[in-house]
């Protein structure tokens, strides 16, 4: 099995900076894939795709957002928002070049955020289980299960249970899937105990005030301005099915619905590896 390298980068924000790092895969001089994670996970949930596009030739960069794995934390709770997150991603994606982009729910966000800057190189774009649309129900379900107090854990199994829990719509996933996706998702206080490896404050910008839809049509001329894979588990809430069709509209758009999934796939079955894999190679 190949190992990732390791990389990181000091980054300005407004008001800030922060230590932004990542786990790197296949040749320094390969086209950069830069894949992102959803809101509570980080970036070895790609270890499998990262793996397979490496065997392509590819230089494929899994960062930790702020506030996740082994990247800092932000300062304050309502820093946590995607334009930060951009802000962070642009002094390493300025040294990329032209790169393609794999973004899992938030990381599909902050891809959307990004492909309306003016110095935007960002090429082919695979959107997992997110959309210009996201329903208030699908985030007051979200913000219900970060509002309460993060959990503490006895030991790896037992954070292993609880992710099999929560994340059961991840789909069908391998004991070794499940245990790998564990040790990257924990890390251990000096009292011993195993905590979540994410910053409890990242929910704050959601209790900050009432929910409503998220409507970002208004970026999708700029997003279907490049080829686009849209991933829809069959059972998300968060990618309804009337936006993914909406999405599917437009040329540049290929959509895949992946059965027995909900939001979100975890891209390690072989079939979802390989539309990935597929699509970038274009």
């Amino acid at each position: 099995m190949e190992y990732p390298r390791t990389g990181s980068m000091h980054c300005p924000f407004e008001g800030g900076a922060v230590s932004l790092r990542w786990h790197e895969w296949g040749p320094a001089s390969g086209k950069p894939v830069v894949c992102v994670h959803g809101l509570t996970r980080n970036g070895r949930d790609f270890d499998v795709l990262a793996q397979a596009l490496a065997a392509q030739g590819r230089r494929v960069i899994c960062p930790d957002i702020p506030g996740r794995g082994i990247s800092g934390w932000l300062p304050a709770g309502m820093l946590y928002a995607v334009p930060t997150y951009v802000a962070v991603l642009t002094p390493l994606l300025a040294e990329l070049g032209d790169y393609d982009w794999v973004g899992t729910s938030m990381g599909g966000l902050i891809g959307m955020g990004l492909v309306s800057l003016p110095f935007d190189r960002l090429g082919r774009m695979v959107l997992n289980d997110i959309g210009p649309f996201i329903p208030e129900a699908a985030l007051a379900r979200i913000r219900d299960y970060l509002s309460h107090s993060p959990p503490r854990f006895a030991n790896l199994a037992a954070v292993e249970a609880h992710l099999r829990l929560v994340h059961a719509p991840f789909g069908s996933l391998s004991d070794a899937q499940w245990r790998h996706m564990a040790e990257h998702s924990a890390r251990m206080t000096a009292d011993g105990a195993m905590h979540l490896h994410y910053d409890p404050r990242i929910v704050e910008p959601m209790q900050a005030g009432p929910l409503s839809d998220v409507d970002l049509w208004a970026l999708w001329d700029w997003t279907v301005s490049r080829p686009l894979l849209v991933l829809r588990g069959e059972h998300s809430d968060l990618l309804t099915a009337e936006t993914a069709a909406r999405m599917d509209q437009h040329g540049n758009t290929t959509l895949a619905t992946i059965k027995g999934c909900g939001h979100a796939p975890a891209l390690m079955a072989a079939d979802q590896v390989k539309l990935i894999v597929d699509f970038l190679a274009g």
